[in-house]
């Protein structure tokens, strides 16, 4: 079965009601742990809005290599300016997929707090993960066609020997949910239920 767990520090929205906050939710996790299926369910059922971080990926590629320093400037500004805007405007709530890899700048996440904090708006990080052979039979999916995603295995272990996928800055998770055994729906009403989101069916 699989198991959830999560630190004991909330942030304030999750211990306040009635506030009009926009909320981030940063679900991250190595590329095949679910981001993208459960975000969506997760927006399902909240109402909040999906961002996928391919979109903007996908648009830059077409005109810049990845990691070319113009890539990695203007994929962090589209980011972080949605961000903020959406925080301004009181979007209700934003879920945003993400994968911490090395072409990310260490300063990222602080100022992607900054974007969202000073426009009113509150974060709070969602770490997915599972299994070794659940991840390996979900790269190869060929849902991840879809998007330009990593969708071999030996080109993620490459990654991964080279230190590619991993990133000193990571922030410590609010959740940590391992999506091996659980469906997308399940695991969407898992984060709802942890964070005391608001479900759209309430």
């Amino acid at each position: 079965m699989a198991s959830l767990m999560k630190t004991n520090w909330l942030p304030s929205w999750l211990k306040r009601k009635g506030n009009d906050k926009m909320k981030l939710i940063v679900l991250y996790g190595l590329p095949g742990v679910g981001k993208l299926t459960v975000a969506r369910e997760l927006g399902r059922m909240t109402g909040f809005k999906v961002f996928h971080n391919h979109l903007t990926v996908d648009l830059l590629l077409s005109v810049f290599e990845f990691s070319s320093p113009s890539f990695v400037e203007l994929r962090e500004q589209i980011w972080l300016d949605v961000f903020a805007r959406a925080a301004a405007e009181k979007n209700r709530g934003l879920i945003f997929t993400f994968v911490f890899e090395r072409t990310v700048r260490d300063d990222f996440i602080q100022r992607l707090h900054r974007a969202v904090e000073t426009n009113g708006g509150e974060v709070v990080f969602v770490n997915l993960i599972c299994s070794r052979p659940e991840l390996e039979k979900r790269l190869t999916d060929p849902s991840r066609q879809a998007f330009k995603k990593l969708n071999s295995v030996a080109e993620f272990e490459a990654l991964s020997r080279a230190g590619r996928l991993s990133h000193p800055e990571v922030p410590v998770a609010h959740l940590v949910l391992d999506t091996t055994d659980l469906s997308a729906s399940s695991a969407a009403a898992k984060i709802v239920n942890d964070l005391r989101l608001k479900s759209e069916s309430r």
